[in-house]
């Protein structure tokens, strides 16, 4: 068995950007994968994790040859075993925006094998001071911060230079419970919603989560966007980036183009943000039919598009939901689909590609799940037309896409 290289010290030079917020280097006949480092840098890397196989992990601790993108971190929690919330602080804004688009075109060519040109659009705001949601942990001392990377260690934090002005007003400078949460929410109308969540506790052998105990606001979330007004669940699913959702919202409207009448399915659709866009264009001559899994995120949604008798909603996972007929008995003209992080999958791309749909607008958070899809609807007829690519998550590696898929001609 080979010697493991944890602590090890190496100098290295960094060579392209990867999916995960690191760069690739090699070293002795093995890849490194290196956080903190940009590509064409030389630097000095310290061996966090090796399990023996093909490959290890490090941190750039010393950078011996600097990249011209290279800009001081703007937050002291930020580098080498601190905070793990943000991946590229030492880039510049758009160096951080050109290292997303090699990682999803990368993805594109490697797992659909399309050559895509992608431009990763700014959002409004800056790099920081937007991220209006965040969940928060506890330190043994009862300080509150974020996790290491790849880490369950707790770095206590006095600020966050991305959280939107004020959000964390009622969690800095106290102590908390240890072990336990804090979910976190600014809203649109600037109220702050706080929720501490006790430490796990184990029930028939199995650890839960603990009480939760709101500490401040109402714990409904008032949110803008598609010219509505959303009331929600405060730590429900919300775009976190102010600019997100009403961005998203009108790339939907235009790739859908639903007509008066039209058929509409807005798959894994939360409270129904698309649904309202798609609602708009099939008018109430049309239908416009929602799967969400959550039933919170249903009841919120049931709630704010009651003006809208239009949109029908099937509580359920989206996989078993396709596969009920009285469901598909009515193709759609035009599926909106919002996965999780894994993306949709073979059977739900396959449920799609069978309705034969005129228009799939595919909005994705991660670019290797929306790869492999695209590929898959590839096998099925149908192809990649258009694509759009936002910075909403600035000074990490997220990034946001829409894709529309249309029949191959």
């Amino acid at each position: 068995m080979t010697a493991t290289w944890k602590q090890r010290l190496i100098e290295v030079e960094v060579g392209a950007v990867a999916h995960g917020g690191h760069c690739v280097a090699r070293h002795e006949g093995r890849v490194v994968f290196v956080r903190h480092a940009l590509p064409g840098e030389r630097v000095r890397v310290r061996i966090t994790e090796d399990t023996g196989g093909s490959f290890c992990r490090g941190d750039a601790v010393e950078v011996l040859q600097a990249s011209p993108d290279r800009v001081e971190p703007p937050c002291p929690f930020s580098g080498p075993g601190l905070c793990g919330g943000c991946d590229w602080q030492h880039a510049s804004w758009e160096a951080q925006r050109e290292l997303k688009a090699a990682v999803v075109s990368e993805q594109l060519h490697r797992l659909a094998k399309l050559d895509w040109e992608v431009i990763v659009e700014d959002l409004p705001g800056g790099p920081t001071d937007w991220r209006t949601r965040m969940r928060m942990a506890v330190a043994p001392d009862g300080r509150p911060g974020f996790r290491a990377h790849r880490s369950h260690d707790v770095v206590p934090v006095d600020h966050c230079v991305i959280a939107v002005p004020g959000a964390l007003d009622p969690v800095v400078g106290r102590t908390w419970p240890p072990g336990s949460e804090l979910v976190v929410t600014r809203d649109a109308g600037g109220q702050v919603h706080l929720t501490e969540v006790g430490p796990p506790v184990v029930r028939r052998g199995r650890p839960v989560p603990g009480p939760a105990k709101r500490r401040a606001g109402s714990g409904t979330a008032t949110e803008l966007a598609a010219h509505r007004a959303w009331n929600l669940r405060a730590d429900g699913f919300w775009q976190v980036h102010p600019a997100a959702a009403d961005t998203l919202a009108a790339v939907v409207r235009d790739w859908a183009d639903c007509q008066p009448g039209d058929r509409a399915w807005d798959l894994y659709g939360g409270v129904g943000l698309f649904a309202s866009v798609l609602a708009e264009q099939v008018g109430e001559s049309g239908s416009v039919a929602v799967v969400e899994s959550s039933t919170g995120a249903v009841e919120d949604g049931r709630v704010n598009l009651s003006d809208l008798p239009q949109v029908a909603w099937y509580p359920g996972r989206t996989e078993q939901v396709l596969e009920t007929p009285d469901f598909t008995d009515l193709p759609p003209d035009v599926v909106v689909l919002d996965p999780p992080r894994k993306g949709a999958g073979r059977s739900v791309v396959t449920a799609i590609a069978r309705s034969r749909p005129a228009r799939v607008v595919y909005v994705a958070c991660d670019p290797a799940a929306l790869a492999r899809d695209i590929a898959s609807f590839s096998h099925l007829g149908y192809e990649l037309t258009q694509l759009r690519a936002f910075d909403a998550f600035p000074m990490t590696h997220h990034v946001e896409c829409v894709a529309l898929l249309e029949p191959v001609r």
